[in-house]
């Protein structure tokens, strides 16, 4: 399948998301290489089949996006050293910032199960770390928020995002038996900690945010 068949295929949560610029050359440029990336996905024991999974669960999860995330938020809306970090920084709710980056946070679902991990993957990557930074935070939505999410509550919210009392009930209504449940889990859990293990470079070069851990 050459790149153009693969882009047609890849589905979305609309037609236009704002601040989503995937595959753009405005995006930012990885550094990691593609083969690290590879020695990376051999850390985490992800495989080919770990792939099949995640996109079986992608079309499983395109319907459910919202719901997803909305469970996300609600735990985050719940503790107010997270939630401070979509306010503005009187303290008060920005329900601008949150319904521009709602969708992108909803796409970042079918972006983990269907998009290839290539290099575009790779540098999107990048991309969302640094708009957790302060390099990029608030830009994408010119938002007047606190100007980074540290990364230690980042690395600790994986395991909501992992969760799989939140996560197996959603993967469960298409039908599939437990065992292919819990193997679209254990897919989607290996590539968010893929992600996460990537996230950690913007916040250890002393050349971007490295005092904001």
């Amino acid at each position: 399948m050459n790149r153009s068949q693969t882009m047609e295929r890849v589905r979305m949560v609309a037609d236009e998301i704002p601040g989503y610029d995937y595959g753009s050359p405005s995006t930012a440029k990885s550094p990691i290489t593609l083969q690290e990336f590879e020695a990376l996905k051999q850390s985490a024991t992800f495989t080919k089949e770990d792939e099949h999974w995640l996109r079986v669960a992608g079309e499983t999860l395109v319907d459910q996006t919202k719901e997803l995330v909305g469970k996300w938020r609600d735990i985050i809306a719940k503790h107010p050293h997270l939630a401070r970090y979509s306010q503005r920084q009187d303290g008060r709710k920005d329900p601008r910032y949150s319904g521009t980056s709602g969708p992108r946070f909803q796409n970042s679902v079918l972006d983990t199960c269907l998009r290839p991990y290539d290099q575009d993957w790779l540098d999107y990557q990048q991309e969302m770390a640094l708009r957790h930074t302060s390099v990029k935070k608030n830009t994408t939505d010119n938002a007047q928020s606190v100007p980074t999410i540290h990364l230690r509550h980042i690395i600790a919210f994986g395991a909501v995002i992992t969760d799989p009392n939140i996560l197996k009930p959603l993967l469960a209504k298409s039908g599939h038996g437990t065992a292919e449940v819990d193997r679209m889990h254990q897919a989607w859990s290996k590539s968010i900690w893929l992600q996460m293990a990537l996230w950690t470079e913007p916040y250890t070069n002393p050349q971007l945010a490295p005092n904001e851990w």
